[in-house]
């Protein structure tokens, strides 16, 4: 166990389209906050996939969202970064890099974050969206907050 993760194991699993998604979303949704808080947001959007509720692919799962002709809709997506109007071209390499590495491993590791196990949602830490009172806190990494649902 480091750092309140425990990793369990190498799984197979397919590398390519859902590890360039997996480090896109952990690029852009925490780039900032460390290779923790990019782990963190990468466990959220596996414990979405396993989840009924969600798409069933990591893909499926970080570019959910509204969409017209084709296109997402500004600010109607699961993860922001997705629909900002923005062009996902990483331009902090080393940033980059690390988040490929890190997505590599959470695609052939089984990792558990003490106080991830059921999160499905977070936020930063300046915002309070109304989604949240209606979800559980976990825990706070970083400048992220998480949650589960009940």
């Amino acid at each position: 166990m480091l750092a309140g993760i425990l990793l369990i194991g190498f799984m197979d699993t397919a590398m390519g389209e859902e590890q360039v998604c997996l480090a896109e979303a952990m690029y852009f949704e925490a780039r900032d906050q460390g290779t923790i808080g990019m782990i963190a947001v990468g466990v959220v959007i596996q414990n979405r996939v396993d989840h009924p509720k969600y798409p069933d692919t990591i893909c499926g799962v970080v570019r959910q969202g509204r969409y017209w002709n084709g296109n997402p809709i500004r600010d109607k997506c699961q993860f922001s970064y997705w629909c900002d109007g923005r062009p996902e071209r990483p331009a902090e390499k080393e940033v980059w890099k690390e988040a490929q590495d890190v997505a590599e491993l959470l695609l052939s590791t089984q990792i558990d974050m003490v106080g991830l196990e059921r999160a499905t949602h977070y936020h930063a830490t300046w915002v309070t969206p109304k989604w949240s009172k209606f979800l559980e806190p976990c825990t706070r990494i970083g400048q992220h907050i998480f949650y589960s649902e009940p």
